[in-house]
Order: C-alpha cells, then sequence, then structure tokens
C-alpha cells in the first residue's frame, strides 16, 4: 500500500469542527420550516390541480400536458426509424396483463374480422385464413406496459400495411385506424361483464414496417388470453394499444373512442 492511500493520522479529536446546541436548534428549526412550507406548496398545487375542468376524467391541465406530448412525439416520429430487435433466444412468453373483452371465449366458427369504412359501412369480413395468407413475418421486440414492466417476446403475423393493401388502402388516405374487440354474438358464451376493448392508433404508426396483426407468439399460435385469434403487435406503442382478440378494424378520419383514453391515459402511448 502506498503512502498515499493511508488515512491522514494527522487529524485529532480536537480538529473536528462543532457545533452549539442554539446553532442545532436553529438548523432544525429552519430545515422545519422549509419542509412544512414545501408540503404546503404542494398540497396547494395539488388541491388547484384538483379544482380544474376536467376533460375525459383527468384535470384540463394534465390533459392539456398529455395533448403537448402527442404533438411533441408525434412531430419527431420517423417512418424509417426501427425500434431495437433482439435475439430470439432473449424472448419467453408475454405476462397476462388485462383481459378486457376477452374475458370469454370467441367462437372461431363464427368469428370474422370485419373491415369498416370512415361512415361504418362493412367494406368486407376476413377469416384467420385470409390473414395467415398473407405474408409471414416475426419480430423479437420489447414489450413495454404503461404501468412499469417491460418483456422481450416474438411475434409473428401479417404486417398491417400488407393487410391494409387488400384494400388499396394507404397511409395517407386516412388519420386513424379503429380497432376493437367482436361483437358479443361471435363469443361461445359471453356475459355481460365482459367489457368491450377498443383503440384507436394514428396510421403513420399503424402502416410503420414493424406493426403487425398477429397471430402466433415465439412461433406457437396464440391463445385466448394473448389474444387469439389476431391481436395488434408494435413496440412503438405501449401495451395499453396492443388490442387482443381484434374483432374489427376501421379507417377513419374522425379521432375514435379509445378505452384507456377515456380513463385518463394518452391517447398516442408512444415510445
Amino acid at each position: 500500500m502506498s503512502d498515499s492511500s493511508k488515512p491522514d493520522s494527522s487529524k485529532s479529536f480536537a480538529d473536528t469542527e462543532f457545533i452549539t446546541e442554539e446553532q442545532f436548534k436553529g438548523r432544525s428549526r429552519r430545515s422545519f420550516l422549509l419542509g412544512g412550507a414545501a408540503s404546503l406548496a404542494g398540497f396547494a398545487g395539488w388541491r388547484w390541480v384538483q379544482g380544474q375542468p376536467t376533460d375525459n376524467r383527468i384535470p384540463q391541465v394534465l390533459r392539456d400536458g398529455h395533448e403537448f406530448n402527442e404533438e411533441l412525439w408525434s412531430k419527431l416520429f420517423r417512418e424509417d426509424h426501427l425500434a431495437p430487435t433482439y435475439p430470439k433466444s432473449e424472448s419467453s412468453i408475454l405476462r397476462v396483463n388485462g383481459r378486457h373483452g376477452i374475458r370469454n371465449e370467441i367462437d372461431m366458427s363464427v368469428w370474422r374480422l370485419r373491415v369498416l369504412g370512415p361512415d361504418g359501412e362493412e367494406w368486407g369480413t376476413h377469416t384467420l385464413d385470409d390473414i395467415l395468407a398473407l405474408e409471414r413475418n416475426e419480430m423479437t421486440i420489447e414489450h413495454k406496459c404503461i404501468e412499469g414492466w417491460s418483456q422481450i417476446t416474438t411475434w409473428g403475423g401479417a404486417l398491417f400495411s400488407d393487410f391494409a393493401a387488400l384494400y388499396d388502402v394507404k397511409q395517407d388516405d386516412f388519420t386513424y385506424v379503429s380497432l376493437r374487440t367482436p361483437t358479443r354474438d361471435q363469443y361461445v358464451d359471453r356475459d355481460e361483464d365482459d367489457r368491450d376493448y377498443y383503440v384507436s392508433v394514428d396510421t403513420p404508426s399503424m402502416f410503420h414496417a414493424q406493426t403487425l396483426l398477429a397471430y402466433d407468439m415465439l412461433g406457437g399460435r396464440l391463445d385466448q388470453a394473448h389474444g387469439a385469434p389476431l391481436r395488434l403487435a408494435t413496440p412503438l406503442k405501449y401495451g395499453i394499444k396492443h388490442i387482443k382478440g381484434i374483432g374489427s378494424i376501421q379507417f377513419t378520419d374522425e379521432l375514435p373512442d379509445d378505452y384507456w383514453g377515456e380513463r385518463g391515459y394518452s391517447w398516442y402511448a408512444h415510445l
């Protein structure tokens, strides 16, 4: 050990700086007052936010913050930018986190994927075989939940853009895509407690090269808990947008309903 690494023994206990009891009490009072003032300011700010007009169940000031973030990130979005991908060996079966709209079994003998135009007119219907007939793409990506956890998994399916091409729909033709779980007649025995689930997504994200209508995970066909027969999978959005058990797809220029957007979450939900 070098001399420079040895403790300095030249300093003695007598060299230590002490404060008086009065000085200690003064510092304690100042700390207490500053802490109390900060707490009161925080409480007042919280009460002020709670007193603001609400928009979609949250105070307007927070909604404005959501919309600012949406505008900023949508302008920064680059269609040719790809999210990171990972070796398939790092992927695993995705944890199940949410069953809205899929608590009951979908009846595959009657299930059809409905495609709707902007006025709600039906453009066509598809069986799963129609989706399987499109070119299969596979990607190993990180699924991120808005609750804070993430997991790497491997999805297989058809590019949404390839599916849209069946209707000669291109990205610039519409502003939004709305996706919903099936109508109640397409379930084996759906109870009234199983709520519909629906999301809306901007078309640049939907037509991105990493957005799939997924029908398998890690090479195996999806089970009901993971979104059979068809779900959305993309590394561009938080999991709240990854609708399971898709029953209908609609192209529109009017902002559609969005389940979690109506409950105070960011509509854009971009990563």
